[in-house]
């Protein structure tokens, strides 16, 4: 009788064959290009799968199939091809579906270099885009047409936070026939997509699954078969071949991913209430705060948050608000997220570009990453940020 297990234990074995490996709890960095075959016959593969089996190093390795089962298991899809980026993972899946002639649905939130490819290598390939309001939900249906291959989601947005109603833009469109992607970077292990309608999940892994900011590697996870083939010879075609050692670091970091982020949504959670609070602050933008606009459907969708959250201050001078910013201890600048490390970015400007809705804080804006470190050392930074932003107003 098989044994019913939490997903958090299933984690912690899925890609594990320890038996096979003389016992090593891990599976061991597969350092290869070239594979041996043993015949002529095995070589010619009798009708086989080019992607069946160890063949070529291009294709992967056991420990990159290793990656690829958890995360399947991790996202609730039928298989995972690995990348070696999230942009990777985000170009591969939508050139899998696309070509010339093809109308593609984006969501105005959209991760920046997600839009940049849309808007340069996209439209040179004769693929028009369309960014559509991330809080249509069903109206999307107004917006398809009969050459809309793809409808394209990110819930929610990693810039301004708004949650998108997967389960009716799904639905609608399907009715169109269009299959639905969505960005699942943010929602990690707490969002289900395939039980929301999306065929494909893509992941940066860059971030929480590898979770120590050492490794680049994104994930296309997909809910058939087919798509996976789809994905997977597209992948194959343009050459994207992850190293090992990034797979074995994401093997290494999903593991241990619910503990950490778990600790990162308790985090983020104590801070923005706190945020909330601050004469300094217009706005947290953070789904899993009752206040958030996105809160009834992160609620209804979501089991739980991460450590992404954003921040609108009320009216403030660069030159306070990058005084603020600078002097921080933990809260260090950089542009990545998902690590143990905290961090902060400024988001206002030129960073969030909109055509399809508008994005016009009161105030500066910011985006910041909750890490690992003790909450009331975070607090502390951030109030002697805010002593920093009042000293030179």
């Amino acid at each position: 009788m098989p044994v019913l297990m939490k997903k958090e234990t299933r984690l912690l074995h899925a890609g594990r064959n320890p038996e096979r490996y003389h016992g090593a709890v891990n599976v061991p960095v597969f350092r290869a290009s070239t594979i041996l075959l043993p015949s002529v016959a095995a070589m010619e593969s009798g009708g086989r799968s080019l992607f069946e089996g160890v063949r070529y190093g291009r294709f992967g390795t056991p420990t990159t199939f290793a990656l690829e089962e958890a995360v399947a298991e991790l996202e609730g899809g039928v298989r995972t091809v690995a990348t070696s980026s999230g942009l990777a993972a985000i170009s591969g899946a939508l050139m899998a579906f696309l070509k010339s002639g093809d109308h593609l649905l984006m969501t105005d939130s959209a991760y920046a270099p997600t839009r940049k490819f849309c808007d340069e290598i996209l439209a040179g390939l004769g693929i028009e885009t369309t960014y559509y309001d991330p809080l249509i939900g069903s109206d999307i249906a107004q917006l398809m047409r009969p050459n809309t291959r793809v409808v394209f989601t990110e819930s929610p947005g990693s810039l301004t936070f708004e949650v998108q109603d997967i389960p009716a833009i799904a639905t609608a469109a399907h009715e169109g026939g269009a299959i639905v992607m969505i960005d699942n970077t943010w929602g990690v292990l707490n969002f289900q997509p395939f039980e929301k309608g999306a065929d494909i999940s893509i992941q940066a892994a860059t971030k929480y699954i590898v979770g120590h900011a050492d490794a680049m590697l994104g994930t296309i996870t997909t809910a058939s078969e087919a798509l996976w083939l789809k994905v997977k010879s597209s992948v194959a075609a343009f050459g994207h071949s992850p190293g090992t050692e990034e797979m074995y670091l994401g093997l290494r970091g999903l593991r241990t991913l619910p503990v950490r982020l778990a600790q990162h949504e308790a985090s983020a959670l104590t801070l923005t209430r706190w945020l909330e609070k601050r004469p300094e602050v217009e706005r947290v933008l953070y789904p899993a705060l009752e206040s958030d606009p996105g809160h009834a459907i992160w609620k209804r969708d979501f089991r739980g948050a991460c450590g992404l959250f954003g921040l609108i201050l009320k009216p403030a001078s660069k030159a306070a608000v990058d005084a603020m910013l600078d002097g921080y201890h933990h809260f260090k600048l950089g542009f990545s997220w998902g690590g143990f490390e905290s961090l902060v970015i400024p988001t206002g400007g030129h960073s969030i570009h909109r055509t399809a809705t508008q994005w016009r804080p009161t105030g500066p804006s910011l985006r910041f990453h909750a890490g690992l470190e003790a909450v009331e050392d975070l607090i502390d930074d951030l109030e002697h940020g805010f002593q920093r932003l009042a000293d030179h107003s």
